[in-house]
């Protein structure tokens, strides 16, 4: 189709060019010229026209029908040429972008497995995923997705989020059913198949979304609208000239200068340039519907796991046994994790690695307990831990309740057959989630609905922290394109998602936006856009340059098309003949195109520059280098709750100089060095005062806890305020360092 329009554009061009050669030399010839021309390009045109007519729309296609079949009709051959060329420009805009987008996607749908491993005899023969009948032990091996659906053959480590929502690993037990669209998050698998592929859980999800896209309105593209209203108007105006006069002629003089060159260039040049400023900013827009739809929608409806929240497990806390250091369990734990295949061990070895890993020998994995080995010549264990009935008391006991009231998940760390500390870990919400959603609402988004498959107590949270107007937890793929549908029955409607289980909704929205980093491609598919990096704060970008994108197009057409009428009133009073007023629309045509090319241009805003994006991203490093820091705070007033023990006073000492040789210099140096910075950018100092005011409680905090040490060991008497400036310390450095991720941090440009 796209080789046709562009063969249409030369043929046309080539016969404007040729006619005005002809016309120069006086060869006479030039009106054959100009009448093939526009002849070529009225027969794809009439094409186009039914094409809308049969889908119920009376778009631009169906003027540019009438105006070249009239200069054809009473002889205005060049008029109808000039009008071929600009009808051909549109249509190759259109389909170039397009073809782009299409090229930019197609390297992201590469998820669906096609090959699997059977087992027979204890031997593993390759065969097409197809060929996999009920009965068949399949072997899935660690990282790969599970086929079809089955009963495990022995215990299993699942990541199971594309489907459910769920971001930590789910632990299934012999006999247990396993659907197909999972991940082994564990060691290799066997799995007797429950069913063929084609019946499997994926292969539903994929058709449904096929179903919810079949069944989904295209919406109006922004010339078919204006189209269907100047139509009327134009031919209303050509017959009443006609009727009056009784001269033809004055009707194709109003039907040329009505042509819709306005919707038929400068709406899709506007358009095609916001989709490609889209994807500068990392968001390939499938089509030009897509983008129309994106500038004016008015609720957005995000999923949670890898949209909103990073998607993997990371290490939020670990703690420790009486006696036991925190940076020597994790380092311990991390040294086993580094040879391990299970999913929760990249988050470990992330969290140790500023600390340096150890070396760990004789490592194994140990089905549904975790992986074990040597460390230092003693026997280390990472995983679940030893004991079957949970502690009541201790300290154990209380890593256990922090564990499920942060929903997080506990990896215990045994030494030597002694548990010596858990490391706590959970999906975190992006540092650049709150930001986005305020974009969102500045672009004109009115209402922002998070849904989710994961539990109601974590959504809630989530959403809270967030200020989603709405959350749903605990959704299916069903429910999923229930709520997405209503929401569309009340205004045009947004879902972003990343994962198998939102496939469907997303081809139920208007647009629907997929996150192409960890490879969905069943979301990929049924999206109509698709965010390209591991962050979403390009949909905000995306959102601000489809509206802008949109309005500049309605400025254009606006513009075009009443000059055009001014231009029509003229000709029906026969003051322009056809030639002319072509000429006249030609000007017309000019100024509208040029203001659509501005949206190819950034919205003005102040930049963020190299010096301030590496000042930036240096700060953001020192949060995550000071994670044992803020790890000791709250583990020294943790101590304090056996009294003033010997090893409260040693963990509140050690609390306080990590505080004084590493925190407070990280934090003058943000007043003085990053915030000055961050006034410019955001265009007053007034920007950064309450986040000074923050500084100033840390150190307010920790010269309050210096008059306590300076009194000697800890006493009984200081326990309390002890205590309360400990965590008053730790809840203000929280809010605090989430503060500057969401706000300051996030400003460098995505990646």
């Amino acid at each position: 189709m796209e080789r046709f329009a562009v063969a249409l554009l030369a043929l046309t061009a080539a016969a404007v060019a040729a006619g005005l050669a002809l016309w120069a030399l006086g060869a006479g010839w030039a009106d054959l010229a100009w009448g093939a021309g526009a002849a070529a390009a009225l027969l794809p045109a009439v094409w186009w026209a039914a094409v809308d007519l049969r889908a119920g729309r009376l778009g631009a296609d169906v003027l540019a029908v009438l105006a070249l079949g009239g200069t054809l009709a009473v002889g205005e051959y060049l008029a109808g040429a000039v009008i071929g060329v600009m009808l051909a420009t549109g249509r190759v805009l259109e389909l170039y972008a397009e073809r782009r987008a299409g090229r930019d996607l197609s390297a992201l749908l590469d998820r669906s497995p096609t090959r699997t491993r059977v087992r027979v005899d204890d031997e593993l023969t390759p065969v097409d995923v197809d060929e996999v009948v009920p009965g068949n032990t399949i072997v899935v091996l660690p990282g790969e997705i599970v086929p079809v659906d089955g009963r495990l053959a022995m215990a299993g480590t699942f990541d199971e989020s594309a489907l459910t929502g769920e971001p930590l690993p789910v632990e299934r037990q012999p006999g247990e059913h396993v659907s197909s669209g999972v991940v082994n998050a564990g060691g290799a698998v066997d799995i007797v198949a429950a069913r063929r592929a084609t019946e499997s859980t994926y292969a539903g999800i994929v058709r449904m979304a096929g179903a919810a896209t079949a069944k989904s309105a295209p919406v109006a593209r922004l010339a078919d609208r204006f189209a269907a209203v100047f139509l009327p108007f134009a031919v209303g105006i050509a017959a009443i000239a006609w009727a009056l006069t009784g001269d033809p002629v004055r009707a194709v003089a109003v039907l040329v200068t009505a042509t819709p060159c306005p919707l038929l260039l400068a709406v899709p040049i506007a358009v095609t340039a916001g989709m490609s400023r889209a994807s500068r900013q990392g968001v390939v827009v499938r089509d030009g519907r897509a983008l129309e739809a994106l500038g004016r929608a008015e609720t957005a409806v995000l999923d949670k796991t890898g949209t909103v929240t990073r998607g993997a497990p990371r290490v939020t806390d670990v703690l420790t046994a009486p006696g036991h250091q925190r940076e020597v369990v994790l380092r311990t734990a991390a040294a086993v994790e580094a040879l391990s295949s299970h999913v929760l061990a990249a988050a470990v070895v992330d969290a140790a690695r500023p600390l340096g890993i150890l070396k760990a020998t004789e490592v194994r994995e140990e089905p549904g307990r975790g992986a074990v080995g040597i460390v230092d010549g003693e026997v280390v264990a990472v995983g679940k831990p030893l004991w079957d009935v949970p502690p009541e008391t201790g300290w154990a006991a209380s890593a256990l309740r922090r564990a499920g009231l942060d929903g997080a998940i506990p990896i215990w760390v045994t030494v030597g057959g002694e548990a010596v500390g858990a490391v706590l870990a959970k999906d975190e919400i992006r540092p650049d989630a709150a930001r986005t959603l305020r974009r969102l609402r500045s672009v004109g988004l009115r209402r922002i609905v998070l849904l989710t498959g994961d539990r109601t107590e974590t959504a809630v949270d989530v959403g809270g922290l967030l200020g989603f107007d709405d959350v749903q937890a605990e959704s299916t793929p069903a429910t999923k394109v229930e709520r997405v549908a209503a929401e569309h029955r009340r205004a045009v409607t947004v879902m972003v998602g990343d994962g198998l289980n939102d496939a469907p909704a997303l081809a139920t929205a208007d647009v629907g936006v997929a996150l192409s980093a960890r490879g969905a491609t069943a979301a990929a598919q049924a999206a109509d856009a698709v965010v390209l990096s591991d962050r979403i704060d390009p949909l905000a970008a995306a959102v601000e340059t489809a509206s802008r994108a949109r309005r500049i197009a309605v400025q254009s057409a606006a513009t075009g098309l009443g000059l055009s009428v001014a231009a029509m009133g003229v000709a029906a009073f026969g003051l322009l003949i056809p030639v002319a007023g072509a000429l006249v629309q030609e000007l017309i045509d000019v100024a509208v195109i040029l203001n659509s090319l501005r949206a190819l241009l950034p919205k003005r805003r102040q930049r963020v520059g190299e010096h301030d994006q590496e000042l930036l991203r240096r700060f953001a490093d020192e949060h995550e280098l000071l994670v044992p820091v803020r790890a000791a705070v709250r583990a020294a007033a943790d101590s304090l709750s056996d009294g003033a023990t010997e090893h409260a006073d040693a963990e509140t000492r050690r609390a306080y100089r990590l505080l004084v040789d590493h925190l407070l210099p990280h934090e003058r140096a943000e007043e003085h060095e990053l915030y000055p910075a961050v006034g410019e950018i955001l265009g007053s100092s007034e920007s950064t005062t309450t986040m000074s005011r923050g500084h100033a409680e840390i150190e307010r905090l920790v010269r309050r806890l210096a008059r306590h040490l300076s009194e000697g060991p800890v006493r009984p008497g200081q326990v309390d305020d002890l205590r309360a400036t400990l965590y008053g310390l730790d809840a203000v450095l929280t809010l605090h360092f989430a503060q500057e991720e969401q706000g300051y941090f996030s400003l460098t440009p995505s990646t």
